[in-house]
């Protein structure tokens, strides 16, 4: 006897669906996922209500659409839980993978929590989930962490909190920085195996892999790049296993001024020696000292 629960979720009458959509490739939607968003919901929320359009339109889902993204969210959100509480069941929708994954959505989810309204995934597509298992780096543990700054300087100081964490680290990129995260990264991180996933699942599809300082060479400053970029990270700097060997940063140091180097360039090479960022390197060669 078919158990009927795997295959039909009946949830009450009003709820709202977090309903995962292709993130390239058409065909990457399950079946509940369109059945729900044609029979089960009177409105679904969209962040681009043209984009989803095409979406709908393929599978012939006339379910009317709302707007619901960044700009609008506060006010939409009071919108949506007003027709939930009338009994009306909402989709959210994203313009491509997992509602509220460095998306909207949050805001909404929380405010049905706050007003009983039922909450119900319809798992599907990630864009980092699946750059993570086709990079070739540690699947055991990963941190997500969604769009680094746009800013160099908070870039950086972001790349510096998450450097010792010991996980695979896998952040959203536009194409136009691309270059400057993997060079803040080999910077701030030291050299790392690392991979570039662009545009999955479809026509153009690419993952690129190699170490940071390969990869930032590939994705140069004049290079071409388009479409949605996932950028993963290895937990392990390529330097760790000769550390041990090593001597410290100010042993390094003041072996190449016993060269004749200034303590400035000492620092420095000591510092591309390590695979560390020269300010890394300072902090350590202070607290060594002292």
């Amino acid at each position: 006897m078919t158990d009927s629960s795997l295959i039909t979720h009946h949830s009450s009458p009003s709820s709202l669906y977090l309903v995962a959509t292709p993130i390239g490739n058409l065909e990457d939607i399950t079946h509940r996922a369109v059945r729900i968003l044609r029979e089960e919901v009177e409105i679904i929320a969209c962040e681009d209500t043209r984009h989803t359009a095409k979406l709908l339109n393929h599978f012939g889902i006339k379910t009317r659409t709302v707007s619901y993204h960044e700009h609008n969210e506060a006010t939409r959100t009071d919108e949506l839980i007003g027709l939930m509480k009338e009994g009306k069941s909402v989709a959210l929708v994203t313009d491509a993978g997992t509602p509220a994954i460095s998306d909207p959505g949050f805001r909404l989810v929380r405010a049905c929590i706050e007003n009983d309204v039922t909450v119900v995934p319809v798992p599907g597509a990630t864009a980092f989930t699946s750059a993570l298992v086709v990079s070739g780096l540690p699947t055991d543990a990963f941190f997500f962490g969604g769009f680094l700054p746009s800013r160099t300087a908070a870039r950086r100081a972001r790349l510096a909190e998450l450097r010792d964490t010991p996980a695979t680290l896998i952040f959203y990129e536009a194409p136009h920085r691309i270059h400057n995260a993997l060079r803040d990264a080999l910077e701030i991180l030291g050299e790392r195996h690392a991979a570039v996933a662009r545009e999955l699942t479809k026509l153009h599809e690419e993952v690129a892999r190699g170490t940071l300082s390969e990869l930032m060479t590939r994705f140069g400053g004049d290079a071409t790049v388009r479409g949605e970029i996932v950028l993963l990270i290895d937990r392990t700097s390529l330097n760790q296993a000769t550390d041990a060997n090593r001597p410290s940063i100010s042993g390094r140091v003041a072996a190449l001024e016993a060269e004749g180097k200034s303590t400035r360039h000492a620092l420095k090479q000591a510092a591309r020696e390590y695979g560390l960022a020269r300010d890394e390197a300072y902090r350590r060669l202070i607290a060594e000292r002292g």
